[in-house]
């Protein structure tokens, strides 16, 4: 057999250096008794058909670089339009103006349909966080956020300020005992939970990798503003869980998906960002067509990660009542930073990302926290149009963690708390009270988004240190 030249390899479709060299070392190992022409028919015909090699033990590694070849995206460039989609902002005077600018940009995307933004908006990556965004057949990664999936659960327990001020101890060190809190690691003790035996899992060789890490991180909650906090609750007259209107002990909880979302997200990102090319100011904003495998891959992923959020939240609150020998009356729960299929207004369907914002259908129940000494509120959205059926999902930054750190110290942040009577096990300055919005301001911001039903107030919280 003659040596095989890069010109000859190129003319039959061998494009690239690793793909020549890998055919060139395979004919030399096991077909160097064929002649040069032999060689190039059987090197065209894996190809030009590169399915009917792949099962070969030889052959079919040059066959999958065809086929990984042909199933990766093309890139596509786009423009901006020069109008933007509709857009309705609530709590205005409170946002700043750089967050606005992110939605306006985002809705001068091809795919954007129309947006809100909601009271607690502040600068973001991609999307402002509190910003909603509805596209046609299409899901933006950075539109949905780095932590998928992130949630706040509410159990209503059947128990009030006296087992509060009598198990204070036992409270703490449950507490203590089953959360966990920090970028890496999990609960000391094994966690189960049927999401891990989901076949989804398997769909995928990135969500076959990060099974692992889900299991270690099961029950655990992260960092940043992740919070476990028990507290009491205050339920108004006429509330939709058909509870007495009166006060209750409550556990509340703030955190996502872990390490499987924001691998999901760094992953579907790129290949948003590599396969949907826009001017500079947007690239963030890259988009995946739900037709594509990689636009299917991520909503399964994304799907995954939202019941992987909820699953830590069960455990959460499952060992933490289980500890304390308490019972859940009532439990609430809604995610933010994920993406919905929905059917807008005019009846166009639409996927609907609320990245750092609460869903608020008519009916539907919500909590939007304050901070670690400012109350959260039940809330019942009154699925507002104009807001894409959304509300703010907190209190909102109104500094960076950086400006956080610096314009507190740790005896000022100790005083704050004494004076609110909240008991912080653990926590950062970068999560102080004075770092979020007002939440009285943004909740007053969005009347016609919602209507409050209850009122819990923090009593003892436990946070990442730093």
């Amino acid at each position: 057999m003659g040596n095989l030249k890069t010109k000859e390899l190129t003319q039959i479709g061998y494009a690239g250096n690793k793909q020549r060299s890998l055919a060139v070392n395979i004919i030399a190992k096991h077909f160097k008794h064929y002649s040069k022409a032999e060689v190039m028919n059987l090197l065209t015909g894996i190809r030009q058909q590169p399915d009917i090699y792949l099962n070969n033990e030889i052959t079919g590694k040059i066959a999958r670089t065809f086929i990984c070849k042909a199933n990766e995206p093309v890139a596509v460039s786009y423009e901006l339009q020069e109008q933007r989609a509709p857009l309705a902002i609530f709590g205005e005077a409170g946002i700043e103006p750089y967050a606005i600018k992110q939605i306006e940009l985002a809705l001068k995307l091809p795919v954007s349909l129309q947006g809100a933004l909601m009271p607690d908006a502040h600068c973001g990556y991609g999307l402002p966080i509190g910003g909603v965004l509805a596209v046609k057949n299409a899901v933006i990664p950075y539109g949905v956020g780095m932590d998928i999936g992130c949630r706040m659960a509410l159990s209503i327990i059947d128990a009030d300020e006296r087992f509060l001020k009598r198990y204070l101890h036992q409270i703490k060190q449950a507490i203590n005992d089953h959360t966990h809190f920090g970028i890496d690691g999990g609960l000391s003790a094994p966690q189960y939970h049927e999401v891990l035996d989901s076949l989804v899992f398997n769909q995928t060789q990135l969500l076959k990798k990060l099974h692992g890490k889900a299991v270690k991180q099961l029950g655990s909650s992260g960092s940043g503003n992740h919070f476990v906090d028990f507290g009491l609750m205050e339920l108004y007259e006429d509330n939709t869980l058909n509870l007495p209107p009166k006060q209750y002990l409550a556990l509340l909880s703030h955190s996502g998906s872990r390490g499987l979302g924001a691998n999901i997200a760094r992953h579907y990102t790129q290949i948003a960002m590599d396969s949907c090319k826009l001017p500079r100011e947007a690239q963030q904003l890259a988009w995946l067509d739900l037709n594509t495998e990689a636009g299917q891959e991520y909503w399964l992923s994304m799907t995954l990660a939202g019941d992987y959020a909820k699953a830590c939240h069960d455990c959460i609150h499952t060992n933490l009542l289980k500890a304390l020998g308490l019972k859940a009356l009532a439990k609430v729960e809604n995610h933010h930073n994920f993406a919905w299929k929905d059917v807008l207004a005019n009846g166009t369907g639409a996927i609907i990302h609320r990245k750092g914002a609460t869903p608020a259908h008519a009916g539907e129940l919500g909590i939007i926290p304050g901070s670690m000494a400012t109350p959260a509120y039940l809330v019942m959205g009154k699925g507002n149009d104009s807001a894409l059926q959304s509300a703010a999902h907190g209190a909102g930054r109104a500094m960076s963690r950086r400006e956080a750190r610096e314009n507190i110290t740790a005896s000022a942040m100790k005083k704050m708390l004494t004076e609110a009577g909240v008991t912080l096990i653990d926590g950062s300055l970068e999560e102080n009270p004075s770092a979020y919005k007002n939440i009285e301001t943004v909740i007053a911001a969005q009347q016609q988004l919602i209507e409050v039903q209850g009122k819990f107030y923090p009593h003892t919280v436990r946070m990442d240190k730093e």
